[in-house]
């Protein structure tokens, strides 16, 4: 599929913004995207909404935050910056524009079970009051994770993570997506274990693990 060119250039920024800036944060659930009747509307941040731009509503993230939204159906991913609030239905957790939606290829479903990542925060927010807050976890703070290490489409590479992961000590397993990815995960984390398990990831070469609700 060949993109517009718009389009092509925001997910060029959109991927120089995610090199530069470390992921903080996390949440999981379903996206939907909005555009239509909304489009030249007065955001909830008192911005006109473009539904052409990379920005999503979010009910409860500090506007400006920058968010990394994969798509767990394909393993596409998008970052946008929150300028709304919302969505406000039940378990949906982000509102995408439709710019953003194309970009993770969700535009003809509506909706797509989603990861989302902090990648950056506007100032006076920090990772330590989000994280430990219902701030990225509208629902609840939940009590087990699941961390995905990394996502191949080849087997063989898969099966390599895996034999790193177990030399280094660690229990993983393969985990596959709907699209067919293959997702290399360590299954059931409690929360006060993630930094030392993410701290012996690091130190192995793994440095942006995604952390998953069970």
């Amino acid at each position: 599929m060949k993109l517009p060119l718009r389009l092509f250039f925001l997910l060029i920024l959109s991927t120089l913004l995610f090199i530069a800036s470390p992921v903080i944060a996390f949440e999981t659930g379903t996206a939907s995207w909005y555009g239509g009747k909304f489009q030249g509307r007065k955001t909830a941040n008192g911005e006109t909404f473009d539904t052409n731009k990379l920005t999503a509503a979010h009910k409860t993230l500090p506007f400006n935050t920058l968010v990394k939204v994969t798509n767990n159906n394909n393993d596409q991913w998008v970052i946008v910056r929150i300028n709304d609030r919302g969505p406000f239905v039940e378990g949906r957790v982000i509102d995408l524009s439709r710019a953003a939606a194309e970009a993770i290829d969700m535009t003809i479903s509506g909706v797509a079970p989603v990861a989302l990542e902090i990648v950056s925060l506007p100032d006076g927010a920090t990772e330590a009051n989000l994280v430990k807050s219902e701030s990225v976890h509208p629902e609840g703070i939940p009590e087990n994770y699941k961390i995905q290490i990394a996502s191949f489409s080849s087997a063989a590479n898969a099966y390599n993570c895996l034999q790193k992961l177990a030399s280094a000590g660690m229990d993983a397993e393969i985990e596959k997506s709907d699209a067919g990815m293959l997702r290399v995960i360590i299954p059931s984390v409690e929360k006060e274990d993630i930094d030392n398990i993410k701290l012996k990831l690091k130190a192995i070469g793994f440095n942006s693990p995604l952390i998953r609700h069970n």
